[in-house]
């Protein structure tokens, strides 16, 4: 961990220029180009809004409009989401660095993290105000967010190795890739509260650690409570992400000397 920490401070200059290489080829060619990487996200959540708020007529959740709700769990859905989709592919877009041994190659799914990161947290001030237009004031509890958000990194760093160096050997993982995320914004409490659920199967949702974060980031900015406040949530958290970031690395370090020859 100690040589990794110290390798992203070596290479700092050369994971800026890549990511910010990585942000502009996403969106090469189009006329709008890395606006789109903000105008797809925002449509969303303004179809989604205008579905379930204007076409359904959902009401406010806790006395809270649905716009500010849904926007507090789907935002950090999309950072996870965009950021797993492209740090699965990390290694396979950026071969031509897997044979310099210079190269940390373990950095390269950092590089497609930060590119979502840069993307999420523009939607983190555009949340804050689209509160404050709604009329509530900034809370100290508002600061949590740091807090899930590096929890979210740490957790996307773990995944990212595992299906990045996976996919190179079996490439159908970028589509196992994808239909996770199809399937885990369902049946992660996006769009639907845990207490529309039986209790008795709560234990079953609170599995997927997305939920955490997720609840999260309303208790952040909705429901003003701190993370310590359910202990037993975060201590599990805890333990499933440390143990995917420690799975990851070794996965990494396993499949690492074979890239070169299968790429």
């Amino acid at each position: 961990m100690f040589g990794f920490l110290r390798s992203i401070l070596d290479n700092r200059s050369l994971l800026w220029s890549l990511t910010k290489n990585d942000f502009k080829q996403k969106y090469i060619g189009n006329l709008l180009g890395v606006f789109w990487a903000f105008i797809q996200p925002t449509a969303t959540v303004l179809i989604f809004w205008f579905v379930f708020q204007v076409g359904f007529k959902s009401q406010p959740v806790d006395n809270f409009p649905f716009i500010l709700w849904l926007m507090a769990g789907m935002f950090p859905w999309f950072f996870f989401a965009e950021g797993l989709s492209t740090g699965t592919n990390s290694i396979i877009a950026n071969a031509f660095l897997v044979k310099k041994v210079v190269f940390r190659v373990s950095l390269l799914p950092i590089i497609s993290l930060l590119s979502a990161l840069a993307i999420h947290i523009f939607f983190i001030f555009f949340m804050f105000a689209m509160f404050i237009y709604y009329g509530y004031a900034p809370q100290i509890y508002w600061l949590q967010i740091i807090y899930y958000l590096f929890a979210t990194i740490i957790l996307l760093l773990g995944f990212s190795w595992i299906t990045s160096s996976v996919v190179v050997f079996f490439k159908d993982m970028g589509q196992l890739v994808i239909m996770i995320i199809q399937f885990g914004f369902w049946l992660t409490p996006i769009f639907w509260m845990m207490k529309t659920v039986p209790e008795k199967y709560h234990w079953i949702i609170e599995l997927n650690p997305l939920v955490y974060i997720i609840e999260g980031y309303r208790n952040s900015m909705i429901y003003h409570k701190w993370f310590w406040e359910d202990m037993g949530m975060t201590l599990y958290f805890w333990s499933v992400t440390i143990a995917i970031f420690i799975l990851g690395g070794l996965t990494f370090k396993k499949l690492r000397p074979h890239f070169s020859d299968v790429l």
